[in-house]
């Protein structure tokens, strides 16, 4: 049972029935009143079960773009319907005009529409369907929840779609539609054009030049069908923020690096695999020569959680064995943390590099050079010297990764998905994928 706000105001309206007759009984009589009211208008108001319930699922949306949850409520009854009906979700779903007053005819229905707007990924659930149907006075009402399942997937955002394009026009200079100046292992014979200025003299084909008018040069594009490897961390140092406290996690903004690079290497005729994990693996995704590389890795990651724990890089580096024994490039996307480098990644490199070529791409946090500046103050200097240490220890392992053949890309969340397209793109042009 729910009163609504004509309850107090009909109490108060007692007042002036107590001014008059100022009396223990005037007030007892009109509590009393107010009660029958109340109760009569409880009797008469309808079932909530009375309204039949059916919702529309809202699907699956990237996190942070609109969706929207449509329940329909319908009155097979003989009477009017006077409903709030409230559409509730988890906070993380971002539902937002949720509650709904409606007066549903007999034989009718209405279409109540909650917009949602998720900030968190995975599967965001309703809590039910809470229906209140008013008596006719609009005194009390009888309330019931209903379960009426409802669920938005949300996955990653892939921001990083922007740089798509451009990367693609690189990639078409690459496949031979313009001259590739680089002629490296591994690179396959296009075609023939006529030489222009600016052409690598290395690529003129002398043979073919003699039996024409004009100098002839050939073109090259790269291997196709080789593989890439995607390695993302989901362990404690995928947890941290980055860019101070509104900074987006680390692991997100690895997520949008894979996306990129996937995206990149399938249009590049390359075979994407996927693996994720910590202590063990949690996403595993064999996606060769799918077209919709992109929307396949945003759904096995969008249930992915950092885990307060180590990665256990020998689990990881099994899974990456897994896939096949052919030569792959193997990005491991994982910040350079000295003593997580260290202590877990380092001893299973040497098994990597020994069969594959291996990118680390690090999510760096600009804040450690804002620290390492600002030295107005004592406790700025402190912390600017804890800065410099860690960049310094940082270089190191950098460089201790570098002699063991593991090119490192580190870059900002924001810069970080273009920088390693760019490398996979350089590694394509010099052939030595």
């Amino acid at each position: 049972m729910v009163i609504s706000g004509r309850v107090p105001l009909l109490l108060l309206a007692g007042v002036a029935a107590v001014v008059l007759r100022p009396s223990g009984s005037t007030v007892l009589l009109w509590l009393l009143a107010v009660t029958l009211f109340v109760a009569t208008d409880l009797l008469l108001a309808p079932a909530p079960g009375a309204a039949g319930l059916d919702r529309k699922e809202p699907g699956t949306v990237r996190l942070g773009d609109p969706a929207e949850s449509v329940v329909t409520v319908s009155n097979d009854g003989g009477r009017s319907l006077r409903l709030d009906v409230r559409d509730a979700w988890q906070p993380t779903a971002g539902a937002s005009g949720n509650r709904h007053h409606v007066v549903v005819p007999a034989g009718e229905r209405r279409v109540l529409r909650t917009s949602l707007r998720p900030w968190r990924r995975g599967d965001l659930r309703s809590y039910g369907v809470t229906v209140r149907a008013w008596g006719p006075l609009r005194l009390s009402a009888k309330q019931r929840t209903f379960d009426l399942p409802g669920t938005v997937r949300s996955l990653p955002p892939f921001d990083s779609r922007k740089h798509l394009p451009s990367r693609l026009a690189q990639l078409r200079e690459l496949d031979g539609r313009a001259a590739v100046r680089v002629r490296g292992q591994g690179t396959e014979f296009d075609s023939l054009r006529e030489y222009v200025r600016g052409d690598d003299v290395r690529s003129i084909d002398w043979r073919a030049s003699a039996r024409t008018p004009h100098v002839v040069v050939r073109t090259w594009q790269p291997e196709r069908d080789r593989r890439v490897v995607l390695v993302l961390d989901t362990s404690r140092t995928a947890a941290g923020r980055v860019g101070g406290a509104d900074g987006v996690p680390r692991l997100d903004a690895a997520m949008d690096a894979a996306l990129l690079l996937a995206a990149l290497a399938s249009r590049a005729g390359d075979r994407v695999d996927f693996v994720a994990g910590d202590l063990k693996v949690r996403a595993r995704l064999r996606a060769s020569g799918a077209r919709d590389i992109a929307l396949r890795l945003q759904e096995a990651m969008a249930d992915l959680e950092p885990m307060i724990a180590e990665a256990d890089w020998d689990t990881l580096a099994g899974a990456v064995q897994g896939f096949g024994k052919q030569r792959a490039l193997v990005v491991l996307l994982t910040p350079v943390e000295p003593a997580a480098v260290q202590q877990g990644l380092l001893p299973v490199l040497p098994a990597l590099t020994r069969h594959h070529r291996v990118v680390l791409a690090s999510v760096r946090d600009p804040e450690l050079n804002r620290l390492a500046e600002a030295r107005d103050s004592v406790d700025e200097v402190y912390d600017a010297a804890a800065a410099e240490q860690e960049l310094r220890r940082r270089e190191w392992t950098t460089g201790v990764l570098g002699r063991l053949g593991v090119h490192v890309v580190d870059a900002d969340a924001e810069r970080l998905p273009p920088a390693l397209a760019d490398h996979y793109l350089a590694l394509k042009a010099q052939g030595l994928l």
